[in-house]
């Protein structure tokens, strides 16, 4: 029997991208976020959350796609690692799915540059594919800017 993994599936423009449910802390609603000054283009600031302040990235940006179109359904996605906290911006939270490792492929190193480490597979559910997120990958890159 093969193991099933959660995972959150979020859209950016018409794609579907998927996060593992486990790196997820908390989903906010779009709110004001605080510029800091020279920070990359691709993040927006910081939000003050339970006392914690959150940097806040638009993923839409960092994945070269059109700018953010703030909607009722845009939300902030927290993630947690073992030593940071981020915000990612996304335009809708869709549903949750698992996927067993059997469901996932990966991918043929097509994308040039970092982008390739920023995935970790595909998963296939219902006739859409979903690409899942590699968010360590995503955060190690981002931080060491």
């Amino acid at each position: 029997m093969s193991e099933e993994k959660q995972y959150v599936v979020v859209m950016l423009e018409q794609e579907d991208f998927g996060i593992d449910i486990q790196q997820i802390e908390t989903i906010i609603r779009m709110r004001d976020i605080t510029r800091v000054p020279k920070a990359p283009s691709f993040i927006k600031g910081v939000v003050n959350l339970r006392g914690d302040i959150i940097p806040v990235m638009s993923l839409r940006l960092k994945f070269n796609l059109s700018p953010d179109e703030y909607t009722p359904d845009t939300r902030i996605v927290i993630i947690k690692t073992e030593e940071h906290s981020i915000g990612m911006i996304v335009d809708r939270v869709k549903e949750v799915v698992e996927f067993s490792k059997d469901s996932i492929e990966t991918l043929q190193r097509l994308a040039i540059g970092d982008e390739q480490n920023w995935t970790q597979g595909v998963g296939k559910t219902e006739g859409e594919v979903v690409t899942l997120l590699n968010v360590n990958a995503l955060l190690d890159e981002i931080l060491d800017a």
